[in-house]
């Protein structure tokens, strides 16, 4: 594999990163599942980060996004990233059902699956991060498509991560996903159903304003409070609105809403917040929901089955 990471390349995404408010901490060359050389990014909110608050970005080497509707969606991806480089724990989210969890060790872009399937695969693991240092964890292969496929602008991470990432979290919602000390990866199925194409977007769960307002509960809990030690966290992005069938302004009037309750502070853009005294109280009743969460990731057996009572 050739070890110097192609210039141009390099030159472009640190002027993209740049005019999104961001710096590039370094820069290697990586290769993908089957070898093929990648572009690898640290991104940072400034040339002296610390590269532990830092978000990686990984390319194909010959991937071209520097033109037309690619840039457009490079550049958002980029603004987004910067926002999120503001929470205590960029990498870190939450799920409807309580868990908060950690993205960790993706292998981009997409590539086509080796067991013959017309499918296009990335490798993942989510981390649990509840403050315990566990060692829990699902290692995933989200596998996306031929169809699915033809709805993304580009199988790379600026593209694709959010659906991604969203998938896995409504599997974890939905108890399909173990959490694990060690095993095997665990499918993540990318389908259409995840897509309207009425209506040009993403779904993944329906909520009301009263279902936002308790995400964004157990959201500034733990990634402001608990994990955090409560510096702000960014309450209107865009890839926790695509999750919660919803947009950034309706999570921000949810903020509000919490906010009027003393839940929650927000700063004075109103996009960032984070945990008051009252909220940080109540975490035995997040912890419970964690412990619940977890529970329902784990495979439940009919017992009669299990001592051979069956009517097969």
């Amino acid at each position: 594999m050739p070890s110097h990471l192609d210039t141009a390349l390099a030159a472009a995404i640190e002027r993209a990163a740049a005019e999104a408010g961001l710096a590039v901490l370094s820069s290697e060359q990586g290769e993908d599942f089957h070898r093929r050389p990648t572009a690898r990014f640290r991104l940072a909110a400034s040339a002296g980060s610390e590269s532990e608050h830092s978000l990686r970005l990984e390319l194909s080497e010959s991937f071209d996004w520097r033109s037309g509707k690619l840039l457009a969606e490079m550049a958002s991806y980029l603004r987004e990233q910067a926002r999120r480089l503001r929470n205590p724990i960029p990498d870190a989210s939450v799920t409807l059902a309580g868990l908060p969890v950690v993205f960790d060790s993706f292998r981009w872009p997409f590539h086509r699956s080796v067991s013959g399937a017309d499918t296009y695969i990335v490798h993942g693991a989510v981390l649990l991060a509840g403050g315990t240092n566990s060692p829990l964890h699902a290692k995933v292969s989200a596998s996306m498509t031929l169809t699915f496929a033809e709805i993304v602008a580009a199988p790379e991470q600026p593209f694709a991560e959010s659906f991604v990432y969203n998938a896995v979290r409504k599997m974890l919602d939905q108890g399909q996903l173990e959490m694990l000390k060690s095993g095997n990866r665990q499918p993540v199925p990318v389908t259409t159903r995840y897509y309207s194409r009425w209506e040009k977007k993403f779904l993944f769960t329906d909520t009301d304003e009263a279902g936002r307002r308790e995400y964004l509960r157990t959201k500034v809990y733990w990634l402001s409070g608990a994990l955090g030690g409560c510096p702000p966290v960014w309450i209107a992005d865009p890839r926790d609105a695509q999750y919660l069938n919803t947009t950034p302004a309706a999570l921000m009037e949810a903020a509000a809403a919490l906010a009027a309750a003393g839940q929650i502070s927000i700063g004075g853009d109103g996009e960032f917040a984070s945990a008051s005294r009252a909220i940080l109280e109540q975490g035995a009743e997040f912890h419970a929901r964690l412990e619940r969460a977890l529970e329902l990731t784990k495979p439940a057996f009919n017992e009669e089955m299990r001592a051979g009572h069956t009517n097969m």
